[in-house]
């Protein structure tokens, strides 16, 4: 059986965890031996067997994003011919995916990472393709023949968000971690290379600037940490200038007022993150929006506790009070995760950071017992033999279905 994937992010085109989701699946199910599995991505040619790269059209320069993005998209559809099954990640390549099931007739099967009903900001980035890109995902998630779920918090934003959908083909198959990749790795000359004390605690916080990470509820939290808690941002690619601007202002407000504020706004090589990762007393996910979250399994991969937002999928990764702290929020039902009271939220997340830095010989227990969950409840072949059998009963109802 041939399967294509169908995503915008891959190696080594990566920003985000829909992109290192799709990488570690489609290793995972290569490994099988019994499958082929093509790729076919957003971006330049790739060098790796099976995988191919579509550019921008040029006749689509300087249009709606959205648009451009259509356009890759029909060219992913028309390489697919020859598929039994198409499988696609994120509205950028749902369009890909529902055009070529129509095209070829074959089984489509998304992967919902967001929803865009659930980040209506996204409309500061796209104006106008906000709305295409909305009608992208309904039209997809609707008639596709499976919807993937990576966390029973995001099945029921599903749901709620197209209640049109049929609930028995919606499946929960949580994000992975490898966790051989991901282990804590000690390198204290990369730490201070960077500007951290690796003896002194600090809160480390890995992920882009966009509403939906709650960078900014975390930059006023940090006013109440004791002062010498450093604050380590591992934070890029900002969603909208307004967002960057934000930021940039909350950062320079916190170094007038407390030492170890660290930014580093570029990606850095996964052996540096580790190395940051492992120096942090804690990582902190202050998400109001989080399908799973596969910054946090990295974390705990690293044995780093986690505070996280009490929102999504993160309750489903981190246990409160055994792998790190649950920050309470009540929420805004407009989509866009705004807590009900910031003020509250905020000092909330204060408290619980506050907790955490405070014991490290309790922070260490959880963040090895973060690992070990990591390891035993969210392995990629695991997830590859779930998602492989969710492939076979698939193109198995489709063939049912033309007898």
């Amino acid at each position: 059986m041939r399967v294509d994937i169908l995503t915008k992010e891959y190696p080594p085109a990566i920003y985000g965890g829909a992109g290192v989701h799709v990488a570690e699946l489609t290793r995972a199910l290569r490994s099988r031996g019994d499958l082929e599995v093509r790729v076919q991505a957003f971006g330049p040619p790739r060098d790796e067997r099976g995988t191919s790269g579509f550019a921008d059209p040029p006749g689509l320069a300087g249009a709606n994003a959205a648009l451009v993005t259509m356009g890759v998209d029909l060219e992913i559809a028309a390489a697919a011919a020859g598929s039994d099954l198409v499988h696609s990640h994120t509205w950028y390549a749902n369009f890909a995916g529902h055009t070529a099931a129509l095209l070829h007739g074959i089984p489509h099967i998304v992967s919902a990472h967001s929803l865009e009903p659930m980040r209506p900001w996204k409309a500061e980035q796209l104006a106008g393709g906000y709305r295409v890109s909305s009608w992208i995902e309904r039209t997809a998630y609707e008639a596709a023949d499976a919807v993937i779920a990576v966390s029973a918090g995001m099945r029921a934003d599903v749901l709620r968000s197209y209640p049109d959908i049929d609930p028995d083909k919606v499946k929960v198959i949580h994000n992975g971690i490898d966790s051989e990749l991901w282990r804590r790795a000690r390198d204290e000359d990369t730490v201070r290379r960077h500007g951290v004390d690796p003896d002194a605690p600090s809160v480390i916080f890995v992920g882009r600037i966009t509403r939906q990470k709650g960078l900014p509820y975390l930059l006023r939290a940090v006013k109440e940490l004791p002062p010498r808690v450093q604050i380590v941002l591992l934070a890029g690619a900002p969603d909208t200038p307004e967002i960057k601007a934000e930021v940039e202002a909350l950062i320079a407000e916190l170094r007038q007022t407390r030492s170890g504020v660290v930014w580093i706004p570029e990606m850095l090589p996964r052996a540096e993150v580790i190395a940051m990762l492992s120096a942090a007393t804690v990582f902190v996910c202050p998400s109001v929006y989080e399908p799973l979250g596969i910054v946090n399994l990295e974390a705990m991969a690293c044995e780093v506790p986690v505070v996280g937002t009490a929102t999504g999928g993160i309750p489903e990764v981190v246990v409160h009070g055994e792998t790190g702290w649950l920050v309470p929020i009540e929420q805004v039902q407009d989509g866009t995760g705004t807590p009900v009271d910031p003020d509250r939220y905020v000092a909330d997340l204060a408290a619980a950071l506050t907790e955490a830095v405070s014991d490290r010989a309790r922070a260490d227990r959880f963040g090895l017992a973060g690992r070990e969950r990591a390891i035993t409840h969210f392995s990629w072949q695991s997830i590859a033999e779930t998602t492989y059998q969710l492939y076979l009963d698939v193109v198995r109802r489709r063939m049912l279905g033309r007898m």
